[in-house]
């Protein structure tokens, strides 16, 4: 075997490739416990930017840990770009029908039918499921549609896909949108779950603030970290301060911590016993950090029933040049087709 022929060879064995969709992304691994699985990122929410962060992580799970990883977005049909705003159509949905975990970053989708069955009856098979940040209200279906009762708000099924399988619904901000970031503080009972392997406290942060949530969690509901709210945008801000109110008594947003990541185990529709990681962390900035990656990419071999497989050191590092932009309205990078939200890294 010439030195050509070997070199072609362990690059084609350790470096994912893409699909040539135009409206979608691929990446297959080929190497590594995740082979012979494929795990779908359906991104497409106007703020945290999850048409950034998603695909970095679909990348570091192909290219370290062999798992095939199909990543959908918001696709703008007259121009065929990412557009985050345009909230009724993800191309690609079929890749559910395929997929043994679906990972979903969106917010107030009104997918047609056709599109949203496919994600249906992946959560109603009682495959796994994975909910980031806005997912905990992802889709606003109107009242005459087939899947209205998905909706955060709906007469049929209370707070919808997110308080029904995620476990929480859109309560509100719990820290200062935009002025307070947040870090991950393990909760004791759960320090020994395979999800925490590797994490300690604050290695898990996100610039985006703490989301309320009603405690305590729904039955079956495992609180995993609690979201201390810092006093501002860096990782190394300390606590936000106590308020004193104007009449004497105060409030201290840490007094109780809210979840910001936990596990649901729950009865599917189809009677089987379905694995869900939920957690209200997930702006894409939050992927710059180590833990943050490390808790993604453990809570996929968790849901995928690896967890024997999870360990302390499972490689987290970032492929390509990774510098995603801040959370915000408005703030999405217009004009750029799928491909383009990997360019640096092939």
């Amino acid at each position: 075997m010439n030195i050509l022929l070997i070199l072609t060879t362990i690059l084609a064995t350790s470096v994912p490739t893409m699909d040539d969709s135009d409206s979608w992304l691929t990446f297959d691994g080929a190497k590594g416990p995740g082979v012979g699985k494929h795990i779908v990122f359906i991104t497409g929410d106007e703020e945290y930017r999850s048409e950034q962060g998603m695909p970095q992580m679909a990348q570091i799970l192909a290219k370290y840990h062999g798992f095939r990883c199909t990543v959908l977005f918001s696709i703008d049909p007259e121009s065929g770009c990412v557009d985050p705003q345009v909230n009724d159509n993800i191309p690609g949905m079929e890749a559910i029908d395929t997929a043994d975990l679906v990972v979903l970053f969106t917010r107030f989708r009104n997918l047609p039918d056709p599109q949203m069955k496919h994600f249906v009856d992946h959560v109603q098979s009682g495959k796994p499921v994975i909910g980031l940040r806005t997912s905990t209200h992802a889709f606003d279906i109107p009242g005459d549609r087939e899947y209205h009762r998905w909706s955060w708000r709906n007469g049929q099924w209370d707070g919808g896909f997110g308080r029904q399988v995620m476990g929480e619904t859109w309560i509100d901000h719990h820290g200062g949108h935009g002025w307070q970031s947040s870090s991950g503080i393990i909760v004791e009972e759960a320090s020994g779950h395979p999800i925490l392997q590797g994490i300690k406290d604050g290695d898990v942060w996100d610039p985006s603030d703490v989301y309320t949530v009603r405690l305590p969690l729904p039955k079956g509901c495992t609180p995993l970290l609690n979201g201390r709210v810092l006093s501002g945008m860096d990782p190394a801000d300390g606590p936000c301060e106590v308020v004193k109110r104007d009449d004497e008594t105060t409030f201290d947003k840490n007094d109780p911590m809210m979840p910001i990541a936990w596990t649901n185990v729950r009865k599917s529709e189809s009677g089987k016993k379905q694995r869900v990681f939920s957690s209200t962390f997930g702006a894409s900035r939050s992927f710059t950090r180590e833990g943050s990656r490390r808790l993604l990419v453990n809570a996929c071999y968790w849901c995928l029933g690896m967890q024997g497989q999870i360990k302390p050191n499972l490689t987290v590092s970032l492929v390509g040049d990774y510098q995603p932009t801040q959370f915000g309205f408005n703030k999405h990078t217009p004009d750029l087709k799928p491909a383009d939200m990997v360019k640096k890294a092939q």
